[in-house]
Order: structure tokens, then sequence, then C-alpha cells
């Protein structure tokens, strides 16, 4: 669309030409990540790269030692994503984007001399990475100032231009490396015939222990066969034995229930019918104590009757006795009424002695007449 500007992802568009509000109002407008409409003839857009750049630096630099070093390193730089590194860099670089390069350079070459003239050889060439670390360090103030920042920075060579300091470092270090390479091939040999050895060692063991085994397997066979053999007699014999047993089992069972069908069959009718039989005879004597019972029932109701039929005459006898006799009753009325009582109670024990009697045939019992007492 005529006017409308887009930026790319790693660039930033930057419009003037229109009057920005604000007391700190940029002179442009910043536009990242999106479209804008642009003004024709009132506006102008133009175009901030942020994309990764890199910048290098080869720097002659006095160690510590006052040995001379060439060295070269590579740094990745970038603009910044905020707004104001954003602005920061556009005031410098929109007009040449290609001096980011020369002035990075120009920036770590001053921190590279300062900080390599404050290290030893040994230390530069063994800590190359906080030889890098310091000089990003270093350089951040400055860097941010201009809105860039360093993603990184790498030491790519280091020489000591033909002095041999280093080659002598190496030298010592490379015969130190070869002494222990000699001393580490000589312990490495002799942990090989070591090893040979006990290899040997272990070759000879498993022969011996292979052919106790194979004796022992043997003998083991040698065994089972034997035993094998003999077990054909002895697994007939114990054979025979278990089927001994197990008919004299099934004879015991049979024998158990033959027992039980006889005492089923035989047993049991004669002992219900012999029960049968003594039930009757006991219903017989029963009945036959009965009757004799009933019998002599009859025969004391009879008699009793007889004698109460004859009681009155034994009590008129009695009292035709007393007529005759003197008999002085002091006490009136209740004297005699003693009187009557007294004959009653004779005439009831008369009575009861008869009973007795009758009752008891193999006694023979003698009837006394009791005499009425006299009563004062």
């Amino acid at each position: 669309m005529f006017g409308y500007r887009v930026p790319a992802p790693n660039e930033a568009l930057l419009i003037s030409g229109r009057k920005q509000r604000g007391a700190d109002a940029l002179p442009f407008k910043i536009v990242t990540g999106h479209g804008v409409f642009v003004a024709p003839i009132f506006s102008k857009a133009s175009r901030l790269t942020l994309a990764m750049q890199e910048a290098e630096v080869v720097e002659d630099c006095y160690t510590k030692q006052g040995i001379i070093l060439a060295v070269q390193a590579v740094i990745a730089f970038k603009v910044a994503d905020d707004h104001e590194s954003i602005a920061a860099a556009a005031r410098r670089f929109q007009g040449d984007q290609r001096q980011m390069p020369t002035l990075v350079g120009r920036i770590f070459s001053g921190h590279l001399r300062s900080i390599i003239g404050s290290m030893t050889v040994e230390a530069i060439i063994r800590e190359q990475q906080t030889l890098a670390d310091a000089i990003v360090d270093a350089s951040k103030t400055e860097m941010a100032r201009i809105g860039l920042a360093v993603d990184s920075l790498q030491i790519s060579s280091i020489d000591d231009k033909g002095a041999g300091y280093i080659k002598a470092l190496a030298a010592v270090h490379e015969a130190r490396v070869n002494q222990e390479a000699k001393i580490a091939y000589a312990e490495a040999d002799r942990a090989s015939a070591e090893a040979q050895q006990q290899s040997v060692r272990h070759q000879a063991e498993y022969s011996r222990q292979t052919a106790i085994a194979k004796a022992r397997y043997q003998a083991e066979i040698d065994q089972a066969q034997q035993t094998a053999s003999q077990a054909g007699p002895l697994a007939a014999a114990r054979a025979a034995q278990d089927v001994l047993a197990e008919q004299a089992v099934v004879a015991q069972r049979n024998a158990e229930l033959r027992q039980a069908q006889l005492i089923a069959e035989v047993v049991r009718p004669a002992e219900a019918e012999a029960e049968r039989i003594r039930a009757l005879a006991r219903a017989e004597a029963d009945a036959t104590k009965l009757s004799a019972e009933a019998a002599a029932a009859q025969d004391r109701i009879a008699l009793d009757q007889a004698i109460i039929e004859k009681l009155p005459e034994m009590l008129r006898a009695a009292a035709e006795g007393l007529q005759g006799a003197n008999v002085t009753v002091l006490d009136g009325a209740e004297g005699l009424n003693s009187v009557v009582a007294s004959l009653a109670a004779q005439g009831m024990t008369m009575l009861e002695t008869l009973r007795s009697g009758l009752h008891a045939p193999s006694q023979s019992t003698a009837l006394t007449p009791v005499a009425p007492k006299s009563v004062a």
C-alpha cells in the first residue's frame, strides 16, 4: 500500500518529519514488529538494523612480564532491543551503519591492551576465557552508551611474534607430557603384563575347575546309573508291598461293610423281635397285676361293708354291757358325752383291727373287747 511501511524482524523503522509530543520526545518515532503508515512528503522512514554483527580485533599487547603478544579476537554484537538503545544507536549510526564494527573494534582494542598488561603469558594462555570475560565486563558501559550489546568475545589466537617464549613454555609442558606419557606407557605395559599373567592364571584355574567339575559330574552320573540299575528290583518290591497293603485295606473295608450288612439284616431285626416279645410279656404281667389288685380291692370293699353292717350291733352290745355297770358320771352332760365318745372310738378301733386282720391272712387276729373307762 502506498505510504505503508513494515520493518523486517531484525530491523527498527525510524519515522521522522513530524513533531513528537513530550519534553523528552525523540526527533523520530521508533516502530518494531508491526507496520505503520508514513505520510508522503510530510514524513520520512529509515531503517536501523538489529541483526547480529562481528568486529575483529588484532592488537599487539605487552604482558606483565614485558613480552609482546599479538592477540586476535572476534566480538559478536548488535543493537539492543529496547527503544532507548535503538534511539542511542540511531543517533550515532543512522548516517552510516558500517561504522559500528569499526567503533566496537576500537573500544575492545583499548580494553584488550589494558587487561593483558596486568597478566602473565602463562595466565593469558591458561585462562583465555577469564581474559575474554574481563574484556566484555570492562566494555559494557561504553557499549551501552552507544546502544550496543555484546553477545560474546572469543580469543582466536595468541602469538609472541617469534620470541620463542610460548614455544619454550610448550617445550616444558611437552617434556612433562612426554615424561608422563612414558610413565603412562610403562604403567600400561606393566598392567598389560600383569593382566596377561592374570589371564594365564585364570585360564589354568579355569581348566582345573573344569576338570574337577567334569570328574564330579561323571561320578554323579555313574552313581545315578548305579542307583537306577538297583532301583528296578527295589521299585518292584516296594510296589508289591504297596499292592499288599492296599489289598489289606480293601479286605478290611469289605469286612466292615459285611459286618454292617449283617447287623442291619440279622442283628437289628432279632433285637427288634426280642424287644417286641419283652414288651408283650411286660404288658401281660402288668395286666395280671392290675387284675389281682382289682380283685383284692373288691374283696376289701366287701369285707368293709360287712364289718360296717356289724358295727352297730357291736356297739349296742357294748352299751348293753354298760347298762348294768355301776358307772358314776360326775361331770353331768359333759361326762356323758365323754363316755359316748369313748364308745365310738372303741368302735373305730375294732373296725381298724378287723380290717388289718383280714388284710393279713397269715396272722390270726383276736378281738379283745375294750372296757369302757370309768370317768371320775
